[in-house]
């Protein structure tokens, strides 16, 4: 790779004065854009160094790859005369120039509450699914699982048992992740919340039917009569209570000192928000979530099919701006109440759009003839149809744009027909192509031909249209200089770098790296904090930073190990490294050392990438089928073309 003519091409394409900041991670390059609509994007799409583009948080990123994004970035500098930057830098560049929104910061915070603890909903709302499939009539014959075979009926009630209990406690897991979310002991949240469902209290399912029987119990309290009602499948009081818990919580801090502090705040803190909690927050805010709960149900009753219709339209619209966050935070006041609601309207339309996404998507890689395009159509697609859209909408099909169209139509209209025979979910899961096992038992075959129209209508009139437009796009491939170095590609085996869990790289929460945009491999969550040289090799790039190395093997594959994801931004801290560029290592050799227990408690995700950077050289690049792996082990194995004569080229 020139750098400097990769540094010209990305300066024609987005213009030298556009640049207002500029940065580099491992992969990356990092710039705040002055104005968005200068950038001439097909030159950058038709750029053969240019292994793709996104914009995220302010920042306009474009994929080099390692050993070649530094030097592309000092040329850059250098003929734009910008300061150089740190990622740091760029992200309060990118946020000084954003204008506050209060209903985005607002929902972002309902996201970050939310997010943490969807997995023990999921896994519930799973549960709750299967429940369903084994004791619903007329799915599979006109009898129930549990009655035609009596001996499952103790695994359905043991399953329904483990599945109502993320539900039923809902506000001790709320508790904990909005406190921590608000500044306050997460602890003392989970406190307060078990304390909204102790089981002396009439259950919050019943309060209303409880109270217009008049069989409330009180507390009187000088005088006053307090309710002994729980909140069981609330929400929104939750929410409230955590926020009052955290600010008091910091007011006292702030005004008891010593081990005053340490004795008396959490008792103060937890007795003033109980009390709050049951005479005001709590039924105020019960009143609100119940007007909310019956508001979203009378709209889906009101508009039916026509509003399902409309929704699946916008959904992947609204995936765009990052409304989609707070979803859960609704679903989950529907699925709490799934007695009166029937269920979730939310998650079969997000099914549907994408499903949507996940078809147009593929049908660009049936209809290109660019292997660069279907390199990334391949696993975009693929993650879409499985719930993961962020690579197909942003990778594919935003930058094409007709894809994007084709499949919002085709979610509106399947999300119209699952509107006509009143589809609804009855638990959490995985919004994709196998979202029907959480889906009411008998809507499961509407769902599964709401998926099949999404899917057709999305993919035929992409497919026509590309075909008529892309013409041949095949890819401009420049023939090797004579100056190049030339060896032969091996078979080879690569260890891990760390210890941990292996995992597929396209589970990985980074969009370039789960498209395998910078090459195949796979990932670690970490359980160990020393990281060790895979392979027997020359050490071709570091950073002050210490978050990633580049190895290229004696063998001849050149890796990038990069800790944890966005930690560039930590500039170094908790970590250290033990190799230089240009250092010869053997495999097993200690490179550096990280630690995974402080990137958690600095909320930065700690999974560890191995990626193959030259994949293209090999027949395949595959993960070993191991979970627990130690560092050392066997982790990805390379092969090389059928024909051995081909070579790879080193520049």
């Amino acid at each position: 790779m020139n750098h400097q003519e990769v540094a010209d091409r990305v300066l024609n394409a987005i213009g030298k004065n556009n640049i207002q900041a500029a940065a580099h991670c491992a992969t990356r390059l990092r710039l705040v854009i002055k104005d968005e609509s200068k950038i001439d994007q097909q030159a950058l799409d038709d750029d053969a160094d240019v292994k793709g583009t996104f914009e995220t948080n302010g920042q306009y990123q474009i994929i080099i790859g390692p050993g070649d994004v530094d030097n592309v970035y000092d040329a850059l500098i250098a003929k734009t005369g910008l300061k150089e930057a740190t990622p740091d830098d760029i992200k309060a560049v990118a946020a000084a120039g954003k204008k506050k929104n209060p209903l985005m910061d607002f929902l972002k915070v309902l996201s970050d509450i939310f997010i943490p603890i969807v997995p023990a909903l999921v896994a519930g709302g799973l549960l709750m699914a299967l429940n369903n499939v084994l004791t619903a009539e007329h799915l599979f014959m006109a009898k129930s699982v549990v009655e035609v075979y009596p001996g499952l009926k103790g695994i359905a009630e043991m399953i329904n048992a483990m599945a109502s209990a993320p539900f039923t406690f809902l506000p001790i897991l709320l508790g904990f992740s909005a406190t921590k979310r608000f500044g306050g002991n997460p602890y003392l949240g989970a406190t307060m919340g078990m304390i909204m469902v102790l089981p002396s209290l009439v259950n919050g399912n019943v309060v209303a039917a409880t109270t217009a029987a008049g069989k409330m119990t009180y507390w009187n309290i000088f005088g006053l009569n307090v309710a002994q009602a729980g909140y069981q499948g609330q929400v929104l009081p939750v929410l409230g209570v955590a926020f009052i818990l955290a600010t008091l919580e910091k007011f006292f801090h702030k005004h008891i000192k010593g081990a005053f502090d340490f004795t008396f705040t959490p008792m103060f803190a937890i007795v003033i928000t109980g009390f709050l909690t049951f005479t005001i927050v709590g039924p105020v805010l019960r009143t609100v979530s119940d007007a909310l709960t019956n508001g979203l149900v009378g709209l889906y009753n009101s508009t039916g099919w026509i509003g399902m219709g409309i929704f699946g339209l916008l959904y992947s619209a609204i995936v765009i701006t990052g409304l989609h966050q707070t979803f859960p935070a609704i679903e989950t006041q529907l699925l709490a109440n799934v007695a009166k609601t029937g269920g979730s309207f939310i998650f079969p339309v997000a099914s549907m759009a994408n499903i949507g996404q996940g078809a147009a998507t593929l049908a660009i890689f049936f209809a290109t003839k660019s292997q660069k395009q279907k390199a990334l159509t391949s696993s975009a697609g693929v993650s879409a149809l499985l719930g993961i859209t962020e690579p197909a909408i942003f990778g594919v099909n935003l930058k094409m744009k007709f894809p994007f169209v084709f499949a919002a139509i085709a979610s509106g209209i399947a999300s119209a027909f699952l509107g006509l025979f009143h589809v609804l979910s009855v638990a959490m899961g995985p919004a994709s192509v196998i979202g029907f096992i959480s889906i009411a038992a008998k809507s499961i075959p509407a769902f599964a031909l709401g998926g099949v129209i999404s899917f057709v209508v999305a993919f035929i009139p992409t497919f026509i249209y590309a075909k008529r437009t892309l013409g041949d796009d095949r890819d401009q491939v420049k023939s090797p200089t004579p100056t190049n170095t030339v060896i032969n590609v091996n078979d080879e085996i690569i260890s891990a770098p760390v210890t941990g869990t292996s995992e597929s790289l396209k589970q990985v929460n980074d969009q370039v790296f789960s498209a395998e945009i910078m090459g195949k491999g796979a990932a670690i969550v970490p359980s160990a904090d020393q990281v060790v040289a895979p392979a027997d090799g020359i050490i071709t790039v570091t950073y002050d930073s210490h978050h990633a190395y580049g190895i290229k093997t004696t063998a001849g594959a050149e890796i990038l190990i990069h800790l944890g994801l966005d930690t560039v931004n930590l500039n170094g801290e908790h970590f250290t490294t033990n190799v230089q560029k240009g250092d010869t290592v053997h495999q097993g050799d200690l490179l550096g050392t990280f630690d995974v227990a402080a990137l958690k408690a600095a909320n930065y995700d700690p999974t560890v990438m191995l990626v193959v950077t030259n994949t293209a050289n090999y027949a395949n690049v595959e993960r070993l089928k191991v979970t627990n792996v130690q560092a050392g082990e066997q982790l990805v194995a390379l092969t090389e073309p059928a024909a051995s004569s081909v070579a790879a080229t080193i520049v």
